[in-house]
């Protein structure tokens, strides 16, 4: 640390991503990356745009923005980009939460770290003993609301109503959706934003559009959100998403069977994984996202996750006092689920 770093964030404790090994030994089942590669039509259409690289790109996304509203049937002035989805989530907590912001204490772990980057007062609420989240702990919060939907690292979901109950019981509030996972089985709000003012939903390319190494976020909400939204880019970095990303980004929203495809082959290996974890005695929470979080009686995630890389397959594992007997496995192709499983049955044989 040097002597020029404001005292204010000496004692931060940043968000640690998980590993990307360079050399590809592994196989990686631990960032929740898809596996497959992007549209072919985007790989296309990206070597076209690669010789545009000494121009700016279009700080609108105009394009792009047309064409994720046509996908969910929304106006264009009804959506934003953004670099990645995490850049939006930090102007939720240095913009929109002036109140403060509430958000579970077993999520996504850039919510503590935003909240304590940009002094946002932050309530954590506790999970329930089977890690649900229950719409009436969040019911006149008096401050900004975000939910994952589906949550990490469980999966586990809320349905379109149960959001719309957190909605309407928080008319003076803001309420945000964070919806990274949701194509991989749970239902999206983006419904709500038609007809609730208060609803702000986030979503990514970088899962289930395999997009990500392009870093590119959206959100959808009622225009005079999207504006605050805009505003904050706009004074901040105007040229957030690059032209590659944008070029990217719409053929990947235009390109329906080729994302279609791919998450129905996740959806798919997700619940064989889940099954046969279960017949070796894991217990598997129900899952909408493109992973699963199991444990195993009698043996720590931590030692899971060391074991497994050892055998070359990487998990994630987290220190947390309720979640220290899981790991999070990201689902991937399904020959690399069956060499996952393949290990699991060696380790638990080794541990016996």
């Amino acid at each position: 640390m040097s002597r020029f770093l404001n005292k204010k964030y000496s004692c931060l404790e940043p968000y640690t991503p998980g590993e990307q090994p360079r050399d590809m030994k592994y196989i990686k089942l631990n960032t929740n990356e898809s596996p497959f590669p992007p549209s072919p039509k985007v790989i296309e259409a990206v070597s076209r745009e690669a010789s545009m690289q000494n121009l700016y790109p279009d700080p609108t996304g105009k394009a792009l923005c047309e064409s994720i509203a046509r996908l969910h049937s929304v106006n264009p002035e009804n959506v934003t980009l953004s670099n990645g989805s995490d850049e939006l989530l930090a102007f939720v907590f240095m913009a929109l939460s002036e109140n403060g912001i509430a958000f579970p204490d077993i999520s996504y772990g850039f919510y503590p770290v935003y909240a304590k980057v940009f002094g946002t007062d932050a309530v954590k609420v506790p999970l329930h003993e089977d890690f649900s989240i229950k719409a009436e702990d969040y019911y006149n919060a008096g401050r900004t609301v975000l939910i994952a939907n589906p949550n990490a690292p469980t999966g586990m979901a809320l349905s379109r109503d149960e959001i719309e109950k957190i909605v309407k019981n928080n008319a003076e509030n803001l309420v945000v959706i964070d919806e990274a996972y949701v194509d991989f089985g749970a239902e999206s709000a983006v419904p709500l934003t038609k007809k609730y003012d208060n609803i702000l939903v986030i979503g990514t390319y970088s899962k289930s559009r395999s997009l990500a190494g392009a870093r590119l976020g959206y959100a959808i909400a009622s225009k005079e959100i999207i504006a605050d939204l805009n505003r904050m880019i706009f004074s901040f970095n105007p040229y957030n998403v690059n032209r590659l990303a944008l070029v990217a980004g719409y053929h990947a929203t235009e390109d329906v069977d080729y994302f279609n495809a791919c998450v129905k082959k996740i959806i798919s290996a997700r619940a064989w994984t889940a099954k046969e974890l279960e017949n070796m005695g894991f217990s598997v929470l129900p899952s909408s996202a493109n992973f699963v979080f199991a444990k195993k009686e009698g043996i720590s995630g931590e030692k899971i996750y060391t074991r497994l890389k050892e055998k070359g397959v990487l998990v994630r594992y987290f220190s947390g006092k309720r979640v220290s007997d899981f790991v999070r496995i990201t689902i991937g192709t399904h020959e690399q689920m069956e060499i996952l499983i393949e290990k699991c049955k060696e380790v638990l044989n080794e541990e016996a």
